[in-house]
Order: structure tokens, then C-alpha cells, then sequence
């Protein structure tokens, strides 16, 4: 383990922003985070814990500890007639990881390609993207309690999973960016009879646009690039943290309501009777896209993506986005009657 001083943050974030941590603790060995959690003086309460850094916003420096993991490593466990189970350490950067399992024939995480972020991340908001959740595909992972630096194994049931969540964002004590567990590794199980998952608006136009009814895993993957690289920017060039607001759910009457309307608005009916809205429709009907305020602003190609617009003489702040995230869901709430929620942590 590394401990640096009053470590600069903005290389660690993806939206750029710069900041400070008071103490940056980088874990690269996860056998020895047991150890650490015993010591004098641990305070889980005085933790932050950074992954990629593609999923939060920093508002102010940090003077709580920040653990970066940095736990490498990615394998086939065991295979069986029905299929594989491969695990990867938590600090896998997760596209490469999506990419490693295609190269070696195991399908299943192809709808999953491009999204910004660590493997360990990956469980606690329960990506998704294109009709795939990573529920869908999950096994188990170890976790660490930070509290009595216990280990775990937790199966799909005990993560909690549900839209953008599960049990690792809601049993949170203190503050976002920590909570009781800390993910060190992650197992997914992905079957021999693999089936395209295809049942998303713009994988649908592509199998128009080619003809194929029956695309490859490996199309597929190669779609979800092409469609999230042609409306998402790249952080190395513009700072973003991806989607800024989760797509909200409503009842089938208020969507109905909606609709009555307007009745353009992007809605997907769920199999709970509940309706999930497009927010990056809303956010654009309401007039934000490619607006700016201050050194925030919303990308000019996808509305549910606010972008880092500050330089080196005047870089954006933490608080430069808060104010334009909040102007946008008061936008949204006047006119749809329906709170956008943000889904990146803030620090």
C-alpha cells in the first residue's frame, strides 16, 4: 500500500475537476485490506472510495481517507457444460474486461461495452445499457466490511440489485462515497446457449440497418461502441461522468398523464406496471441541450451529459456543476411534474 499527502484528485475524476485528498491510500493487494480495517485508529466513517472516478463529482477538497483501489487481475474460475464463470479483481477497468471475455468466446456482457468505470464499481449502481443489466449476468463477489474487516461472499440476493442500485448505495452510514462494504472482487456467469439481447430502440435500427436478425456477440459489442462513441464524449477529451441523471421511473397513469401531454416523450413500460422516461429526452425538451452555465455545461449530442467546459485558467468546479444539474431538474419538474435524480456520488 501507498499513502500520498494531499494527493491532487483531478487525474483520478473523470469529469476533471480538480481537488485534493488530505490522504490517498492506493490498495493494490486485497488479502491485506482485513489487516488495515483492524488497525488503531481505522474510522470507516472517515473513508471515500475511488475506483475509475468516473462516477463521481467532487465538490470541495477531501479530507476524509481515500482508499483507490487498484486490484488487478481477471480469470476463468470453472467451466462447465452450461458455461463459464470468470472472475475479475475490482480496480479491472470493466470495458476491458467486457472485451477480454469476448476475445475468449464468453458472451453475455456485449450490451455492457463502453461503460466508464472499474469491475468493483460496476455492482453498486448496476450498470446497465441497451437492455441489459449486470444482475442479468452476476454470480457473486467478495466484499470486505469496513467496519469489522470481515469478509463476505454475497450472491445476487444479498447485493439487493434494483434499478441503479443495490445494497451497497443504500446501507451507507455516513456520507456518499462509502458505506459498509468495500467490493474486491466480482464473478459472473455467462451461458454457453447465448441468446442477442436486442430488445433496445437502437440495437433494433441497427439489425434494420444491416439485415442481421442474428448478430454475433461480437456485433453487438461493436454496435454498443459505435452508437455510445457517436453521442457520448470521451472524458480524455471532454470530462464527463457519462449519464448525469438516472432515467426516472413513474406510475403507468402519471406516464399517461404525461404522454396526454406530450406525446413525443420516450417512455420503456417495465414488467413491474411501471414506466421508465427518457431523461435525456426530458432534459432536452425542457431546452438544455448544449447549454452552458459557469464552466458546466450539457453535451451538445446527449442531453443527459454535463461536461466539464472550464480550462486551465478557469477550471470547473464541483460547485459550477451542482448548479447546473439543479437548474435542469427544476427545469424538468415544472414542466413534467418528475424529479430527475442524480446518479454519480458527490464528494
Amino acid at each position: 500500500m501507498l499513502v500520498e499527502n494531499n494527493a491532487a484528485l483531478q487525474p483520478h475524476n473523470t469529469f476533471g475537476i480538480a481537488a485534493q485528498a488530505q490522504r490517498l491510500l492506493r490498495l493494490r493487494k486485497a488479502e491485506l485490506l482485513p489487516d488495515l480495517v483492524r488497525q488503531p485508529g481505522w474510522c470507516a466513517e472517515r473513508l471515500r472510495v475511488l475506483g475509475g472516478g468516473s462516477n463521481i463529482v467532487l465538490t470541495g477538497d477531501v479530507e476524509p481517507l481515500v482508499l483507490k483501489i487498484e486490484m488487478l487481475g481477471r480469470r476463468l474460475l470453472r467451466e462447465t457444460e452450461a458455461g463459464y464463470l470468470v472472475e475479475a479483481d475490482a480496480g479491472e477497468n470493466w470495458h476491458d474486461f467486457v472485451a477480454w471475455t469476448l476475445d475468449r468466446g464468453w458472451y453475455g456482457l456485449e450490451n455492457l461495452a463502453l461503460i466508464p468505470g472499474t469491475v468493483g464499481a460496476a455492482p453498486v449502481q448496476n450498470i446497465g445499457a441497451y437492455g441489459l443489466e449486470l444482475q442479468d449476468r452476476f454470480h457473486s463477489l467478495d466484499a470486505v466490511d469496513l467496519h469489522s474487516g470481515e469478509v463476505h461472499n454475497l450472491d445476487a440476493a444479498q447485493c439487493r440489485f434494483g434499478y441503479r442500485d443495490s445494497v451497497f448505495k443504500c446501507e451507507r452510514t455516513v456520507a456518499p462515497g462509502h458505506g459498509r462494504w468495500l467490493i474486491t472482487r466480482v464473478r459472473f456467469w455467462l451461458p454457453k446457449r447465448w441468446q442477442p439481447v436486442l430488445g433496445y430502440l437502437e440495437l433494433e435500427r441497427k439489425v434494420a440497418e444491416t439485415g442481421l436478425e442474428q448478430p454475433t456477440a461480437r456485433q453487438i459489442f461493436d454496435w454498443v461502441c459505435q452508437i455510445r462513441r457517436a453521442k457520448l464524449p470521451d472524458p480524455a477529451v471532454i470530462g464527463n461522468v457519462g449519464s448525469f441523471f438516472q432515467n426516472p421511473l413513474v406510475s403507468r397513469e402519471q406516464c399517461a398523464e404525461i404522454c396526454a401531454r406530450h406525446p413525443a416523450v420516450v417512455h420503456y413500460p417495465l414488467p413491474d406496471g411501471r414506466v421508465k422516461l427518457a431523461a435525456g429526452w426530458l432534459i432536452e425538451a425542457c431546452g438544455w441541450k448544449g447549454q452552458t452555465l459557469g464552466r458546466a455545461g450539457v453535451y451538445e449530442k446527449q442531453a443527459l451529459v454535463l461536461v466539464n467546459r472550464g480550462d486551465a485558467y478557469q477550471p470547473c468546479s464541483g460547485a459550477d456543476v451542482m448548479a447546473l444539474a439543479t437548474a435542469i431538474q427544476a427545469s424538468v419538474l415544472e414542466r413534467f411534474g418528475v424529479r430527475l435524480e442524480i446518479e454519480p456520488e458527490l464528494w
